[in-house]
C-alpha cells in the first residue's frame, strides 16, 4: 500500500512540475556567423551541437563542422545544376531534392551519390522533404502539375519514391502552391504529417497514415496572391501546432500571418494579429519547453515567444531563412552565404 501511495505522490509531483514550467525571458541573442561564399542555403539538417548538414542553390551538399569538403552534385545531363531547397536524413543516408524542371532527388551515402527519382514537367517545383519517425517512410511535396498537390512518398527508406495520384488527394484551387523557403512547410509526428500551402489559398493538408488518406483544412492566414500564405509549420505535439508566413512581397506587414491550433490542425486561430513578428520563412518550437518557447526567423530578423506565440520579442535583426534546434539551448541557422549557430546558454 505504501508503495502505491509513494508512486501516486511521485506521479503528482511530475505532473505538477510539468505544468509549472517557467519559460525563459530572452530579450537578445547573439548568433555566431560562418560565411560560405556564393551560396544560398534554405535547407539544413542538424547532426549534433557541432555539426550540421545543408543543401544549397548551387547544387552543393555540405557538412559544416566536419573536415569533409562539400559534395558538389554532377550536372544533370552535363548542363543542369540542381537547385536544392530540401534535405532529409533517415538515420543512414541523406536525400536532397531540387526545385524546377526536371525534379532531381538524390540519395547521398558514404559510398556514392545516386539519382533515385526524377520528374519532367514544365510545372514541376518541389519545395520540401522529410522522413517520418520510423525512418522508413518519407514524403516530399511540390506545386501542382495537375489539380492536386505533387506528393512523393517512400516506404523503404528512400530507395524508391513514387508520386501519389490526384484521385487520392484533395483538390487544389488554381494558383494554390507551396513555398520552398526553409524546408519547413512539412511537419511529421509518428505516422502523421501536416503540409501547409499558400498563394490562392492558405490551407493545411493532413494525413495520419503516412499519406494513404488525406484531409484538408482552411486557415485564416493571409492569402489570395502568389506571395501570400503559410511558409512554415510546426507542432509541439499531435494537438498543438503553429503556422507562420505572411506576404513575401511586403515583409514589414504583420496582418494575419500567425495562427495556432489546439485540435491537431482542424481549426486555426490568429494570434498576435497586427503585431510583430512580420513576415517569417521559418518557425520552430524549442525542444522541452512544453510548447511555450518558439523562434521565428526570416529576412526581417529573429523573433522569440515564451507564451506559445501570443506575444513576441525581436531578439536579433540578423537575416536567416531557416532554424533548427539540436536541444533546448542550441540551434543551427542558414541564410544567404552563411550558416549560423545559436547558443542560449
Amino acid at each position: 500500500m505504501k508503495r502505491i501511495i509513494l508512486f501516486v505522490f511521485a506521479f503528482l509531483i511530475f505532473i505538477s512540475c510539468k505544468k509549472s514550467y517557467h519559460p525563459r525571458e530572452i530579450n537578445f541573442i547573439s548568433i555566431k556567423e560562418y560565411k560560405l561564399d556564393s551560396t544560398s542555403i534554405r535547407a539544413i539538417q542538424i547532426i549534433d551541437k557541432e555539426h550540421v548538414a545543408y543543401a544549397s542553390e548551387n547544387g552543393q551538399i555540405g557538412f559544416f563542422g566536419k573536415e569533409e569538403k562539400p559534395i558538389l552534385m554532377p550536372k544533370y545531363k552535363d548542363s543542369i545544376t540542381p537547385n536544392f531547397r530540401s534535405i532529409a536524413f533517415n538515420g543512414n543516408n541523406y536525400f536532397v531534392l531540387s526545385i524546377g524542371n526536371p525534379a532531381l532527388l538524390y540519395k547521398v551515402s558514404e559510398e556514392k551519390v545516386s539519382l533515385v527519382y526524377s520528374e519532367n514537367n514544365e510545372k514541376v517545383f518541389y519545395d520540401s522533404m522529410h522522413f517520418f519517425d520510423d525512418n522508413q517512410h518519407g514524403i516530399a511535396v511540390g506545386d501542382p502539375t495537375e489539380d492536386c498537390a505533387s506528393i512523393l512518398v517512400t516506404n523503404n527508406s528512400g530507395e524508391n519514391w513514387y508520386k501519389l495520384s490526384c484521385e487520392n488527394l484533395p483538390k487544389f484551387e488554381e494558383n494554390e502552391v507551396f513555398f520552398a523557403a526553409s524546408n519547413t512547410n512539412i511537419k511529421t509526428i509518428g505516422s502523421t504529417v501536416w503540409i501547409a500551402s499558400g498563394g490562392k489559398k492558405a490551407r493545411i493538408l493532413k494525413s495520419e497514415d503516412y499519406g494513404h488518406s488525406w484531409q484538408i483544412f482552411t486557415t485564416p492566414i493571409i492569402q489570395g496572391d502568389a506571395s501570400k500564405g503559410i511558409y512554415s509549420i510546426d507542432f509541439a505535439d499531435k494537438k498543438n501546432g503553429i503556422i507562420i508566413g505572411g506576404d513575401y512581397s511586403k515583409p514589414s506587414e504583420n496582418i494575419a500571418n500567425k495562427a495556432i491550433t489546439k485540435d491537431g490542425g482542424k481549426t486555426w486561430t490568429l494570434i498576435a494579429n497586427n503585431q510583430n513578428p512580420n513576415y517569417k520563412s521559418c518557425l520552430q518550437y524549442v525542444p522541452n519547453t512544453n510548447g511555450k518557447e518558439i523562434f521565428a526567423v526570416g529576412k526581417t530578423g529573429v523573433s522569440y515567444s515564451n507564451d506559445g506565440g501570443f506575444s513576441w520579442k525581436e531578439v536579433s535583426n540578423d537575416s536567416y531563412y531557416a532554424i533548427q534546434f539540436v536541444d533546448r539551448n542550441t540551434a543551427w541557422l542558414s541564410g544567404n552565404n552563411k550558416i549560423g549557430k545559436l547558443n542560449l546558454k
